[in-house]
């Protein structure tokens, strides 16, 4: 007996809508593996009717008021939070997280997210006007950009939503998004609320492949491409991009290095550590997955890391003792497996290292330690529950081995001692460096990276920012 799969549609121009040429995909529940929607493989058609929708409606939502569009981000944040149970359900079906820890970690910092930039709606100002030459004014104007094509992954799908579209409709913008493939349960929600609250046209969504995303950030309509992805993503999107030089705003991967010196309190840090790397099953760039241990305490701290996985449970949704759920689709399984099997020989496998159980996409939490700098699990993004332990002897050789990958996006120091923290905070080449805690963001400081973690900023002013444009105004005083 076959069930019927439920059907998601786009959201475009004030209406659900199925894909022009009537193409579908299935969307599968990564705990089950089992298909439990489908979703529009839009094409060009769609792609165009959303940017379309967003061009048409630019000009009436950028000359609304500051104030007018802190209103509306306000209702929104209130829907959200009436609307948390319907939210949490779509999402637990989209990844398979726990509903315990969905509903704690990701609603509340969503709405306030929401409410930040609301108030960030009002905070649009230049530099104030002056006489720079003489019998002339200048003034600076911060104006939005225009439409933003913007597309979303699968680790955060709600989450990464708001990064996105908060933003850009405080500061004017209006918004054609995409979800993940593979997770666009919670988006085509959001459509609906956000639906019922902005003008038609403001905020679109469209769900589809890559080669929907690749049409999106090609399209001649957007101002502005907005991707959270892998590098290989980013690097594409700028490169079409590039063709008639739109702006982009790249968050992309990340490889954190946690650098523990030998003065740090091992069990606070092997606790705080290891849930910061197995959280959402390391599925988040900003994990703390490469821990860079001082020789002294070395093994003391790999076995005790050891311990913290073996004790760290995987599981379905609505048990309420695990931390951390599947893994998102196949593929992923199969990249993190494939890390595990072609560990070099001198690794050696602490804890987990295999899957879990046979139905989903379950990982075990798993330690691996005898590292070397440049061992393909050191250098390359896992994306999975998976710590990796390398030994070093001093400070110089701790900022080479941290800064010795090609990502830059977040890293962490140990250490009771206030000046090593701070030289350590200096030298490391990443955009965020936490101390003595690793993961925490609060919505008035930004996310982004350097190298290739990707260029622009989430959350913050400064990310309120990157959808403005600024305009100078000169004025005779004689005319």
């Amino acid at each position: 007996m076959s069930t019927e799969l439920r059907r998601l549609r786009n959201y475009i121009d004030g209406e659900f809508r199925d894909a022009a040429d009537g193409r579908t995909t299935d969307v599968v529940n990564p705990a089950t593996g089992e298909a439990y929607a489908t979703a529009p493989l839009s094409g060009q058609a769609d792609v165009d009717a959303a940017m379309e929708a967003a061009a048409r409606a630019f000009p009436a939502w950028r000359d609304t008021t500051p104030a007018e569009r802190q209103k509306a981000l306000l209702k929104i944040a209130d829907a959200f939070e009436e609307r948390a149970e319907d939210l949490i359900a779509a999402e637990v079906e989209n990844t398979g997280k726990p509903i315990g820890l969905t509903r704690s970690e990701e609603i509340p910092p969503m709405v306030d997210q929401i409410r930040f930039f609301a108030g960030a709606a009002r905070m649009l100002e230049g530099r104030s006007a002056g006489e720079y030459m003489e019998g002339m004014t200048s003034i600076i104007r911060r104006e939005p950009v225009g439409v933003c094509a913007q597309v979303a992954p699968w680790n955060y799908p709600m989450m990464m939503a708001v990064w996105k579209f908060a933003p850009a409709l405080a500061a004017g913008n209006t918004v054609v998004l995409k979800p993940s493939d593979t997770t666009p349960a919670s988006t085509v929600l959001i459509a609906e609320i956000i639906g019922s609250i902005l003008p038609k046209g403001v905020f679109n969504v469209v769900t589809g492949d890559r080669d929907t995303g690749r049409l999106m950030v090609e399209h001649p309509i957007p101002a502005m491409a907005s991707i959270t992805g892998s590098v290989r993503a980013g690097m594409s999107v700028a490169e079409s991009a590039s063709k008639d030089l739109k702006r982009v705003h790249l968050e992309l991967g990340g490889k954190a290095p946690v650098v523990v010196f030998e003065d740090t309190d091992i069990a606070k840090a092997v606790e705080d550590i290891s849930v910061a790397g197995f959280f959402n099953a390391g599925q988040d760039c900003t994990a703390a997955t490469r821990v860079l241990v001082q020789a002294s305490i070395h093994d003391e701290f790999v076995a005790a890391l050891a311990k913290a996985a073996a004790d760290t449970k995987t599981g379905q949704p609505d048990d309420e003792d695990v931390l951390f759920g599947p893994l998102n689709n196949p593929n992923q399984l199969k990249q993190v497996s494939g890390f595990i099997e072609r560990l070099p020989a001198h690794a050696k496998v602490e804890a987990g290292g295999h899957q879990v159980g046979e139905k989903g996409y379950f990982y075990a939490p798993t330690v691996v330690s005898g590292l070397k700098q440049d061992d393909e699990i050191i250098q390359n993004e896992v994306f999975g529950p998976v710590i990796t332990v390398q030994s070093f002897s001093d400070e110089d050789q701790a900022v080479e081995w941290a800064n010795g990958v090609e990502y830059a996006l977040a890293s962490s120091v140990w250490t009771k001692d206030h000046g090593r923290a701070m030289r350590m905070s200096k030298k490391l080449d990443f955009g965020c460096v936490w101390i003595n805690t690793h993961i925490p963001l609060v919505a008035e400081m930004p996310h982004g990276g350097f190298k290739k973690s990707g260029y622009g900023k989430d959350l913050s002013g400064y990310g309120f920012e990157d959808y403005t444009r600024i305009k100078h105004v000169m004025t005779s005083l004689d005319a």
